[in-house]
């Protein structure tokens, strides 16, 4: 199995992902959708990732039973959540998936990832986040991961030497 990307919470996003993205001879990115959160991709086959999340940057699950994960930086109620989870296939299927979280008692619901693919997210504890791609959603998410697509979906030029997106 392949680990595909994974998030951490820092002092200094931006600072981390530009030395991952140095040591990878890949790109540091604004995370989009969360200011302030940063991205290292290695632009490999597997779509090897770690985003870097402000220090005080929570993941907490969505209020209704199918909404998605929402990122909280007023850190006023941790709770046991955290910033920090991981995305990684499986070779089992959804319905089995689901069924290990019900015999645990933990939050599972499949989520679209702003339609770039989807996965679903599994609250271990139902505190902490690990993402999900079993057989039959794999094949999305590496499609979008692969260099090419990745760079043209968030718009970036592999020639250029900067790291960041046009403002």
């Amino acid at each position: 199995m392949m680990i595909h990307h994974i998030s951490l919470a820092v002092n200094h996003p931006l600072h981390v992902a530009e030395v991952v993205a140095e040591l990878w001879q890949g790109k540091a990115i604004p995370f989009p959708g969360h200011p302030g959160s940063f991205i290292a991709i290695a632009l490999d086959a597997y779509g090897t990732a770690i985003e870097f999340l402000p220090r005080n940057t929570v993941l907490k699950p969505g209020l209704e039973n199918e909404a998605s994960v929402w990122f909280d930086n007023s850190n006023l109620d941790a709770a046991g959540y955290t910033a920090s989870h991981v995305n990684i296939a499986v070779p089992i299927s959804e319905a089995e998936i689901y069924a290990i979280a019900d015999r645990e008692g933990w939050r599972a619901v499949r989520c679209d990832r702003q339609g770039f693919f989807e996965l679903i997210e599994l609250w271990v504890e139902n505190e902490v986040l690990i993402e999900l791609l079993p057989p039959n959603l794999i094949e999305r998410y590496l499609h979008i991961v692969q260099p090419e697509n990745l760079m043209a979906a968030l718009n970036l030029d592999l020639s250029s030497e900067s790291t960041f997106l046009a403002s």
